[in-house]
């Protein structure tokens, strides 16, 4: 078991104070927006063996199979196929989507063979990974996710009563939802400035309770972004403390406000449609999202059969797997097959490893446990551990 030391990243719409209170440490006055615990290359996890902290990735590329499994590193490879984080949004993030395996794998061989450095802003693919991903509200969590229906779409945008976005309007009374949706879309992220600033005014007058209300507070922090308008495009979901949601490749959304933790396939590559400074590619972007409209349902965890106290998130890849265990008192026992980190978000939890080795962690803190094929034991009292590995 390695105790792991973890990045904080300080983007723009981070909250001030969640991730410090969350970590048990002072705000710095910055936004502190993501804690990332893996082995992706931009941030890894540290830890220390005796040797002085070594980055997670560098440890799995000298014994993959010794710290992976043989059975994970036949079916994803010599990496570790998942990223986990904490994610704190104290502003609107961009509304996004993420690109296929395949769109991945040519997007990124494309922007190389260009030339396009990685860190580039410019830059749509970072790795050749896709990037489903898994989000579980820690609190109260609004996020935007998954086109409304057309009519639905086009009813919020009448009632604004804003001449300039008929062009949005009216591209939603095709017939066909994906036509509509599409169209809507682009014709959205044309929309000129001055309609932008129009309908940031219509929505600021707006009941602050009523419907309008998750863009009429985007708008307050974007009152000139295109991306008010894509926003309301999408369903607005809320989520309740232990709820989830799961977003395949192509799904556009956006997180508004709140804390959860987030698992993801081990990926950086983005497409961004609004509420950002950062590059946006609407070419790209448009070959990406998926069009379909819909009612994202939020997921509740079921008992896992053979795991007592274990309440499992299911999802339709194998990359990624997230659980987690409500601790009572009783001693709860997970199996060691596969790589897993483990984190706490309440309360304390203690790790006795088949050796006898124990570990402590406390409200923030993260392990990793290499797959080394003997079982853990989880022992406290009201506390919460939220458990990600992979499926094999």
């Amino acid at each position: 078991m390695d105790r792991l030391v973890n990045t904080v990243r300080p983007y723009a719409w981070g909250s001030l104070t969640a991730l410090p209170e969350l970590l048990g440490q002072r705000p710095t006055g910055e936004p502190q927006a993501e804690l990332w615990m893996g082995a992706h290359p931009g941030a890894p996890s540290r830890a220390d063996r005796g040797e002085g902290p070594r980055r997670l990735d560098e440890l799995i590329a000298a014994d993959p199979e010794g710290e992976l499994g043989a059975a994970s590193v036949a079916r994803f490879g010599p990496t570790l196929p998942f990223l986990f984080k904490v994610l704190a949004a104290g502003i609107p993030l961009s509304i996004q989507a993420h690109p296929t395996l395949d769109q991945a794998r040519a997007g990124f061989a494309a922007e190389n063979a260009l030339g396009i450095p990685l860190d580039a802003p410019e830059r749509n693919y970072r790795d050749a990974n896709h990037k489903p991903e898994m989000v579980c509200a820690l609190g109260d969590f609004d996020g935007l996710c998954g086109f409304r229906r057309p009519a639905d779409a086009a009813r919020l945008l009448t009632g604004l009563g804003v001449p300039g976005l008929a062009p949005v309007i009216g591209r939603l009374a095709a017939e066909d939802d994906s036509e509509a949706l599409r169209g809507a879309l682009t014709a959205a992220l044309a929309l000129d400035p001055e309609t932008v600033r129009r309908t940031v005014e219509v929505l600021a007058a707006t009941d602050p309770d009523g419907e309008y209300a998750p863009y009429a507070r985007i708008a307050e922090d974007f009152p000139d972004d295109r991306g008010v308008v894509a926003g309301m495009l999408l369903n607005h979901v809320r989520l309740r403390a232990g709820q989830a949601l799961y977003l395949g490749a192509g799904v556009p959304h956006g997180y508004l406000s709140g804390v959860c933790v987030e698992l993801q396939a081990n990926s950086d590559n983005v497409l961004r449609a609004g509420l950002t400074p950062k590059h946006i590619d609407v070419p790209e972007l448009l070959k990406v999202v998926v069009f379909e409209a819909g009612t994202p349902e939020p997921l509740e965890p079921a008992p896992v059969e053979g795991t007592p106290g274990e309440e499992l998130y299911p999802v339709p890849i194998d990359e990624f797997r997230l659980s987690r265990f409500v601790l009572d008192g009783a001693e709860r026992e997970i199996d060691g097959r596969t790589p897993q980190i483990l984190l706490c978000t309440e309360g304390a939890t203690r790790l006795t490893a088949a050796d006898g080795t124990v570990l402590d962690l406390a409200r923030g803190q993260a392990a990793f446990l290499p797959a080394t094929g003997t079982p853990t034991r989880l022992s406290g009292t009201g506390g919460t551990l939220f458990r990600a590995t992979v499926t094999v």
